[in-house]
């Protein structure tokens, strides 16, 4: 079973995740801010996903990510008009960036790639 874990407060998002994640037999965490992101690591999740305009800092929480591991993929999603913000996640370690509909659209390929 693949592992997932998030950085997601939006609970649309959160719903959806779960939901697609379940359809695909995946194993998903969600964290509310960065220290408890940082917990799910310990599970060697192959994705992080992180909501770049989630409430607890979603820029530290990547660039701790990064500094946990230099392998896990992270995937971050925001507001298609944000560009500065994009570039501030990729900067700080995001993989990839993609507008929130883009990510909602693409959710289930995306949460494909990190099955076994």
């Amino acid at each position: 079973m693949g592992k997932v874990v998030a950085l997601v407060d939006d609970l649309f998002f959160q719903m959806k995740l779960a939901e697609t994640a379940k359809q695909l037999g995946l194993d998903v965490k969600v964290a509310a801010n960065g220290d408890a992101l940082m917990g799910l690591l310990e599970s060697a999740p192959k994705l992080v996903i992180v909501d770049l305009n989630a409430r607890s800092q979603p820029l530290q929480a990547i660039a701790r990510v990064r500094q946990a591991s230099k392998d896990i993929r992270v995937v971050g999603f925001v507001s298609h008009v944000q560009t500065q913000l994009a570039a501030q996640a990729q900067a700080a370690g995001c993989n990839e960036v993609l507008p929130r509909s883009s990510f909602a659209q693409n959710l289930a390929a995306i949460l494909s790639a990190s099955k076994d």
